[in-house]
């Protein structure tokens, strides 16, 4: 039977892994004196960033300061999100040039992640930036070096990392509970219209609500399109697809949990077999992973059916497996040799002779063993903040003290260089290497 545990702040005062965060659980106070409080400015106004609008809404030293869209309708919607104190405008720059605004949260298109990223920082702001970081694996040495440069905090919007589940898994395997790993299996499956892309479009969009040339930027010119606009993760001019919005958040865990960095070759296939009118990346993806740390990754979705629930990952060790997925599952391996059909094929005195030696009867006979109990499963739970809470306080505080952050833009760049390796063998249907520095195939 299994025995369940609750994963508390408490599990981890002794872990380096959660150190960092240790002030975001601390109580935070209700008035802010001005001298304290982080003014920020959105790049980006879309349904992701009114999330986010919302979440930092919960910190009192937060005031949203200024917010940019393309479209005029979400710019509406964010003013009224709060009180009509933020200004809005079009065009980023007005932000980054203000000097009111300590940092900004980047929510953009995929596309303009670069420009928005590195021109804020050279502004001197802090920057929360959504995954992927970039859009392709070559501009993230261009944000790393703007940060270091400029000294500021960077917080990339993949949370996993400060999950305390998460952490939970990292501690286990450092302290070798699952022995040796060498294959982490997940997947991320969904079945609809809108968990394929295919968001609503609002009845006012028009070429007069919308400013199209903006939303283009660096993006191939073409005529006015609303599917592009307000569905653009379904197209390779603005969005790396499946892996980039959705393996990052898989891969940054699995890098967090597996202390490694890009892996050093990656073969993939995708195609698209449902959504054929709507886009043009894939909407099914199988992908092999292999990392010079010594273990595998397979990771496989779909947007043509659930199987079963959203998905989940296994990280297979030889001691034994960690599961996501409605908490975290460790279960221990119990391997019994078993080579008598093997003997069986020998000289009955030569078969006996083999099962004399204790440590072959011990490890193939069961039933040689003395009476004993072993240890079971262990499921674990989280409690108390959401990590998304966490994830968001971990930045302000690295704002405030300039401490770390757990995805800063070097760790953002490595988790998003997986998704490009994945695109990158699809595209070219081949094997895709990575020397340290740049991208190959062969």
């Amino acid at each position: 039977m299994a025995k369940h545990f609750t994963v508390t702040r408490r599990d981890f005062l002794r872990s380096s892994a959660i150190s960092t965060a240790g002030l975001a659980f601390g109580a935070r106070p209700e008035f802010v004196p001005p001298s304290d409080r982080i003014t920020v400015g959105m790049i980006g106004a879309g349904a992701r960033a009114h999330g986010l609008v919302e979440s930092l809404k919960a910190f009192p030293e937060v005031e949203i300061v200024a917010a940019c869209d393309a479209y005029t309708g979400r710019l509406e919607r964010i003013k009224s999100r709060t009180g009509g104190r933020a200004d809005t405008m079009a065009d980023y720059r007005e932000i980054i040039s203000r000097d009111d605004i300590d940092a900004v949260v980047i929510s953009s298109p995929d596309h303009w992640h670069y420009q928005h990223s590195v021109d804020s920082l050279n502004a001197g702001k802090h920057a929360y930036i959504e995954k992927p970081l970039t859009y392709s694996i070559e501009e993230g040495e261009g944000i790393i070096q703007a940060q270091r440069n400029n000294n500021l905090a960077v917080q990339v919007g993949s949370p996993g990392p400060n999950s305390i589940l998460v952490q939970k898994a990292r501690q286990m395997i450092q302290e070798g509970k699952l022995g040796q790993v060498t294959m982490i299996r997940a997947s991320t499956n969904r079945n609809t219209a809108s968990g394929a892309w295919i968001y609503p479009i609002p009845p006012d969009a028009s070429p007069a609500t919308v400013d199209w040339d903006l939303f283009l930027g660096s993006a191939p010119k073409l005529p006015y399109n609303p599917e592009r606009f307000f569905r653009w993760r379904c197209y390779k001019d603005y969005s790396g697809g499946l892996s980039t919005d959705l393996y990052v958040h898989t891969c940054t865990t699995i890098n967090y949990i597996m202390a490694s960095q890009i892996p050093v070759s990656v073969f993939a296939m995708g195609d698209l077999y449902r959504w054929i009118h709507s886009r043009d990346v894939p909407d099914t993806i199988n992908a092999s992973l292999k990392y010079a740390d010594g273990f595998m990754v397979n990771l496989s979705g779909t947007f043509n059916n659930q199987g079963g629930n959203s998905g989940g990952m296994r990280i297979l060790g030889t001691e034994g497996s960690l599961v996501f997925g409605g908490g975290l599952r460790f279960i221990p391996e119990r391997v019994n040799e078993s080579n008598g059909w093997v003997t069986a094929s020998w000289s009955k005195e030569l078969e006996d002779a083999y099962f004399e030696d204790p440590e072959i009867r011990h490890a193939e006979i069961p039933s040689s063993r003395p009476q004993g109990t072993v240890a079971g499963e262990e499921v674990y739970h989280s409690e108390g903040r959401d990590s998304m809470s966490v994830h968001i306080q971990e930045w302000l505080e690295a704002i405030r003290s300039g401490s770390s952050t757990k995805e800063d833009a070097e760790i953002g760049h490595h988790a998003a260089a997986c998704a490009h390796m994945i695109n990158a063998s699809i595209e070219t249907e081949t094997m895709v290497h990575w020397d340290g520095k740049t991208l190959t195939q062969r």
